[in-house]
This record gives structure tokens, C-alpha cells and sequence, in this order.
């Protein structure tokens, strides 16, 4: 070894091994903050999950738990699912399950066509009117639903879709939200990609389909859980529209479960499980896409 590496002074091995966080501007983060943030990380996490695992909870116990003791028990003694037999015995569950499965499914593929469609034209094509329709679809986010519902019921009379499924689909066939959601992510695409596609000889109907409708793949899978998630949860209108209990959807079905056992909970709990399974699955299988509207846009090198 040679006398200039003999007189380097060497840095300690832990201090090398150091762990170091840091923000997102590359700034180091104290131990204290990160600590903060990670209590504050599960204070949220607990009011956002705490209700439906309490819900989870609730369903699986059985008839000789009491769920009303104090100190309360989180987890069942016994786990059953019988509770859930007892939902589809004493409602048609099922058949309103597949009910809102319909409705929903719909909504969202009218909403991700008429979505797309609608925020390609007010981003990307240029005519006359363009800003006061985009002023259109701002003030009709501002006009509360129940100032209109009676508007919609006496249309949906008049064209004889009272009672029916497609009546409960078609005033919310597109969400004004949902087009500026897709305007926004059109108009943060670059335009070379679009003239270098219109020199290539494609038309507007290509240049939309194969190139702006890709890259904006993410936003359309949030646009397609909004829908999914409003169609889903939706309670009033359905409530007005739908006189036959052969095609109530699950919100109306699970109401009248509550109605006639407010006593027991744990068929509500139950119900209320069955209700938000479909909107937790859709979200997994939503979900690499639901966080890649980030990076739309970006042109690759």
C-alpha cells in the first residue's frame, strides 16, 4: 500500500451504509417528519378503511356475538358467512346485482365514447364556438342534480323509458366532468405527433383512434370508474324512474333490506359488503392504469 492511500482518511462503514430519504425535490427528511407524515398516513388510512372493515367485520359474525358490547370486538369469535346466505334468502340479491351490473356497464361505455369523442373536439379541432360549448359543460357540473331530476323524469315519460333500464342509463349516458376530464388530457398532448400523422395522409377519425386515443389510456380508465362508481351507487334516480322490483338495482334492493331488518345488522352489513366488492375489483383491475395519466403527453424520444 502506498503512503498517499495509508494517509486518506477512510469514512466508516455505517456511515456509508447510511439510510437516506428524501422528498421529492431530493431534500433530506428528518426523522421526526417522517414520522409525522407516516402517523399521519395511517390516520387517514384508518378513517377511510375503518368503516368498511368494521362493515367486514360486522357480516361475518354470528347470531350469538354481540356486536353492540362495550369495548366493541373488531374480529368475529367465529367467522360464518351464513349472513350472506341470509341476504340472497330474504332479497333477490342476485338479480339486483346484475341489474346495476348492467346499468353500469353501460354508463361506462357511453361515457368513455361520448367522453373521448367530445374532449378530442373541444381540444384538438378547431371551429366556431368552440370555448362557449367548453363554458357549456363548466356551468352544467355547477347545476345540482336535484334541480333537474323532475326536468329528466318528464322526458324519460314522454319517451316512454319509465320503468326501464335505459331510462335509469340515459341521462347520465355522458358526464360533463368526464369531458373536460378528456379534454384536459388531449389538449396536454404534443401536436407534432398529430401533424406528423396528419402529413402521413390520416384523417381526423385516425388521428384520433390511433394516435390521441392511446396515449390517453389512463385518464379513460378513470373516467370509466367514475362512471362505473356513479352508475353504481347511484340511489335517487333509480329510486324515481323504477316502479317494478323485478328491475330495481342494488342500492333500491339493499334499501328495503334496511327498511325491513333495521334490527340486524348484520344483514345490512352484508348487503353493504356485496354492494362494494364489484367497485373494489374493478379498481384492481383498473388500477396501473388509473395512475399513468402522470405521464400522458410525454413525447418519446
Amino acid at each position: 500500500m502506498s503512503a498517499p492511500e495509508e494517509a486518506r482518511p477512510r469514512r466508516p462503514a455505517t456511515a456509508a451504509r447510511e439510510p437516506r430519504v428524501t422528498d421529492e425535490h431530493g431534500r433530506r427528511i428528518r426523522a421526526g417528519e417522517l414520522v409525522w407524515r407516516y402517523l399521519l398516513l395511517l390516520a387517514v388510512l384508518a378513517l377511510t378503511l375503518g368503516p368498511f372493515l368494521w362493515q367486514l367485520s360486522t357480516s361475518l359474525k354470528g347470531p350469538t356475538e354481540d356486536i353492540y358490547g362495550s369495548p366493541p370486538g373488531f374480529l368475529p369469535a367465529h367467522p360464518t358467512l351464513h349472513n350472506y346466505a341470509r341476504v340472497a334468502d330474504t332479497v333477490p340479491v342476485w338479480d339486483y346485482a346484475l341489474n346495476s351490473l348492467k346499468v353500469a356497464t353501460a354508463s361506462v361505455v357511453t361515457n368513455c365514447v361520448g367522453s373521448a369523442l367530445a374532449g378530442y373536439a373541444l381540444a384538438r379541432l378547431r371551429y366556431r364556438g368552440r370555448r362557449g360549448t367548453t363554458v357549456v359543460f363548466v356551468l352544467a357540473m355547477l347545476v345540482p342534480v336535484e334541480g333537474i331530476v323532475i326536468a329528466q323524469f318528464t322526458t324519460m315519460r314522454e319517451l316512454g323509458l319509465n320503468n326501464t333500464l335505459i331510462g335509469v342509463v340515459l341521462p347520465g349516458a355522458v358526464g360533463a366532468m368526464n369531458v373536460l376530464l378528456m379534454r384536459g388530457a388531449f389538449r396536454n398532448l404534443p401536436y407534432e405527433t398529430e401533424e406528423a400523422a396528419r402529413v402521413d395522409g390520416a384523417d381526423v377519425w385516425q388521428r384520433f383512434w390511433r394516435v390521441a386515443l392511446p396515449s390517453v389510456r389512463g385518464t379513460l380508465a378513470v373516467v370509466a370508474i367514475f362512471a362505473f362508481m356513479s352508475a353504481w351507487d347511484d340511489f335517487l334516480w333509480p329510486l324515481i324512474v323504477l316502479s317494478d322490483p323485478a328491475k330495481f338495482t342494488l342500492t333500491i334492493g339493499l334499501n328495503h333490506l334496511h327498511g325491513t331488518f333495521a334490527d340486524d345488522e348484520r344483514l345490512v352489513a352484508a348487503g353493504t359488503v356485496i354492494a362494494v366488492a364489484p367497485l373494489i375489483a374493478l379498481f384492481a383491475c383498473l388500477q396501473r392504469y388509473f395512475f399513468r395519466g402522470v405521464g400522458e403527453g410525454a413525447v418519446k424520444g
